[in-house]
């Protein structure tokens, strides 16, 4: 209940709308010539458009014929106001670049003179898009030496700030469980150091707890934002993955002292063998680990028959304990079959909900465990300290984990300013606090002038540099208590309490001078002086609603602006 209550702000639907991109997909199989200037022709338009063909969704078209490149195209929609927007990715198969409008504007993996590439995990992918995307076409290069080739899952248009709100809507759950079974997995080791001997095998049940709670919290999509490494998260999923069936036939064995022990014996053994192999050599970059994947949910389906075969004559005679177990794993095992469907494309792509399946088994174990502990009260009770100590950490590092996911929400990542969304909510508290109380509340708005040019000049990561030394510059010249805010693109915000407006003036125009005398640089590269442009208003002085100052400050901006820039104006 208190994991829930923590994440309850999390879990909140977000209330800015998305949209979904699933019409107008098109492919084109093999790979684009390379002009002479070196770009991409098919990313510019051409071939014409009689040689592209329909497709419902960017994945796996027809007839590929052992082919491992492919291009897909849509257009942005026209609809909806943006103010930082970027188009979500579930997933790749397997390398990709995108370009707008002849730019490429998103690369994931390297592809060398032939196009190729090697396997680098699969992440998903956020895209940043210009505010002026609309109506413009999208490509994808997509190289894929894997059964799948494509975008997968689903692919999103949003807010930035949306997307990691949306992030940790569907990682909550998953993360939570994934903390229980490692947990789990604890409580079944040290059961099985003071019972062993008894007719209960805990080590298997601590293997299967820890192998599905490593597998989960890898496959979150959260595990990304904490480190982001990709392709050593997909280890980390693909051990877990490859050590269930291992766990589940020594469990099994446990139970059958008849001739069809040697069978179970052989199917974990040989999970085993495939469990080092494969990542010895994915490992030592003799395959990718990609492909350790198909033949491996081969492997499973069989292990899984022949287990069921095995399993089905006995079934009546094993205890309530055993079979709520076996129940247990039936069901984990039915979700990672629809699981796998879903991802060789025999199901239409959904959220599957394999980590519901470790829960109930969880929750089969935890039944055990109390059973357990009701015939070793002693020996539990010495430990019931540990335990509890154990608890408390993991639950001051889910604290610790949710106060950062709720910083990332707040954050502009580029400049560490709080973002729009932060704004929002503050200039609400702040307008109801200045009516109740009667003071003084300003506010600036700040647009850096011709930051477009500084783009298309010198490019985006110079950009990114002007605007982190902006923010610098800000924090540096507004007070502690002033709350500076990134609203978008190269606009900010400075929200101030018990401050007028034309004393406000005299310190942005000091920013202003420091600026002008400034020669800004990027990787040793001068760009130039860079400048501001400001606009003020304040309440009770220019509105009688706070929340009107918005709509003041953009017209004293805009004012400053047509000016000339490099100005600050206050309202009038």
């Amino acid at each position: 209940m208190l994991l829930l209550i923590l994440l309850g702000p999390i879990a909140a639907p977000a209330q800015v709308s998305t949209i979904s991109l699933t019409d107008g997909w098109e492919y084109l199989w093999g790979d684009s010539p390379i002009a002479d200037d070196g770009t991409l022709v098919w990313a510019s338009g051409e071939p014409a458009d009689a040689n592209w063909r329909s497709i419902d969704f960017p994945s796996n078209p027809p007839d590929r014929n052992g082919r491992h490149h492919a291009w897909f195209r849509t257009t942005l929609p026209m609809d909806g106001e943006w103010r930082d927007p970027v188009l979500y990715i579930y997933s790749v198969d397997l390398i990709v670049e995108a370009y707008l409008e002849g730019q490429r504007i998103y690369r994931y993996g390297n592809f060398n003179a032939r196009g190729e590439g090697h396997f680098a995990g699969w992440p998903w992918h956020m895209i940043e898009l210009p505010q002026d995307f609309a109506g413009k076409r999208l490509y994808f290069r997509i190289y894929s030496n894997y059964t799948d080739i494509g975008l997968w899952g689903e692919v999103k248009l949003m807010e930035h700030a949306e997307l990691l709100g949306y992030l940790f809507r569907y990682s909550a759950v998953d993360l939570i469980i994934s903390i229980v079974c490692l947990l789990l997995a604890f409580l079944a080791a040290v059961l099985a150091l003071i019972q062993s001997g008894t007719r209960y095998n805990f080590p298997p049940i601590a293997l299967f707890s820890f192998a599905s709670g490593l597998m989960i919290l890898a496959d979150t999509q959260v595990s990304q934002l904490l480190l982001n490494i990709p392709l050593l998260w997909d280890y980390l999923a693909a051990g877990g993955y490859y050590t269930l069936p291992i766990a589940i036939g020594l469990l099994l064995e446990h139970w059958y002292t008849d001739t069809r022990m040697r069978l179970i014996r052989r199917i974990w053994q040989a999970h085993l063998l495939y469990l080092i192999a494969a990542l010895s050599v994915a490992l030592a970059g003799w395959v990718n680990l990609s492909t350790t994947f198909p033949v491996f949910d081969l492997l499973l389906v069989t292990s899984l028959c022949l287990l069921m075969a095995v399993i089905a004559p006995r079934l009546p005679r094993l205890n309530g304990e055993q079979q709520a177990i076996l129940g247990s794993f039936a069901l984990f095992d039915l979700l990672l079959l629809a699981d796998m469907a879903v991802a060789h494309g025999l199901l239409p792509w959904t959220r599957v909900p394999v980590s519901s399946g470790a829960l109930i088994f969880a929750l089969a174990l935890v039944a055990i465990s109390l059973r357990e502990y009701s015939r070793t009260h002693k020996e539990l009770k010495r430990l019931n300290l540990r335990l509890e100590q154990e608890v408390a950490q993991r639950t001051g590092e889910l604290q610790t984990l949710v106060k950062r996911l709720e910083n990332f929400s707040y954050t502009d990542p580029l400049t560490g300013l709080h973002n729009r969304r932060y704004f929002n909510e503050l200039l609400e508290q702040s307008a109801a606090q200045a009516r109740r109380q009667g003071y003084s509340l300003t506010l600036v708005m700040i647009d850096i002038d011709h930051f477009k040019r500084i783009n298309d000049r010198y490019g985006h990561e110079a950009g990114d540099s002007v605007l982190a030394t902006i923010a610098q510059r800000l924090t540096q010249y507004f007070r502690e208590a002033d709350v500076i805010c990134r609203l978008g693109g190269e606009e900010f915000a400075v929200l101030m309490h018990g401050t007028e407006a034309y004393d406000v003036k005299a310190r942005t125009e000091a920013l202003l001078e420091t600026l002008a005398c400034t020669i800004q640089h990027h990787q040793e590269m001068p760009l130039g002086p860079v400048t501001i442009s400001c606009g003020i208003a304040s309440y009770p002085l220019h509105a009688t609603d706070p929340l009107a100052l918005v709509g003041l400050a953009d017209k004293a901006l805009y004012t400053a602006k047509h000016a000339g820039r490099a100005r600050t104006h206050v309202y009038a």
